[in-house]
């Protein structure tokens, strides 16, 4: 049973989803960065325990970085649509993803997984601090400013400058899932193993 834990937490990250996207539709900040600060947690703990215990599998590399993506685009979908980031950026974001996912998804079951690299986990990393930022900016300008009494300057939106970075260790990770995909035989390797088994099922 304490095998299946890592996965159990990576579940639960996607459970976590739809309670962060409420939150902040409802531009409840300080709740949303605090079930964020919950997910990302739940990130390190089953990260920690499937490398102390040797409990990795084929479903943790492919839904463990699955979850993060996915927590972290309904994340920039939703503060497109509350215009507090452009589109231009979960456009880029999207486009990456898509082609990832479904290179995943192809070498899914054929004994051949692509996993994180530490470009992947920069480029989450880089956007989870970028919303957290765009979190904290709206609910400083926005529900503080909202009262005088608190005296409180206006913060800047630096949190444009951390989404540029983002977005560019986005475009580098892309840039080097293909690389891997094509050039490290990933794609052909998978294609022989396709072959093999319909010439065993014949």
């Amino acid at each position: 049973m304490f095998k299946h834990v890592p996965n159990i937490l990576t579940i639960i990250r996607f459970l976590l989803i739809p309670i962060i996207i409420i939150f902040a539709i409802q531009d409840n900040y300080i709740a949303t960065i605090i079930v964020l600060t919950l997910s990302g947690l739940t990130d390190i703990l089953d990260g920690y325990i499937a490398r102390k215990f040797n409990f990795i599998s084929d479903f943790g590399k492919l839904m463990d970085p699955l979850a993060d993506k996915a927590t972290q685009v309904a994340l920039l979908v939703t503060l497109t649509i509350q215009k507090i980031i452009p589109i231009w950026i979960i456009l880029v974001v999207i486009i990456k993803e898509f082609l990832m996912v479904s290179g995943a998804s192809f070498l899914y079951g054929k004994e051949l997984v692509v996993s994180s690299k530490w470009y992947g986990k920069l480029t989450t990393v880089l956007f989870y601090i970028a919303i957290v930022c765009s979190l904290i900016i709206q609910y400083w300008n926005g529900t503080l400013l909202g009262h005088p009494e608190y005296s409180l300057p206006k913060l800047p939106e630096f949190d444009t400058y951390i989404y540029y970075l983002a977005v560019l260790t986005t475009i580098f990770s892309l840039i080097m899932y293909i690389k891997a995909f094509y050039l490290q035989g990933y794609l052909k390797n998978a294609i022989e193993q396709d072959i093999n088994n319909v010439d065993k099922n014949n």
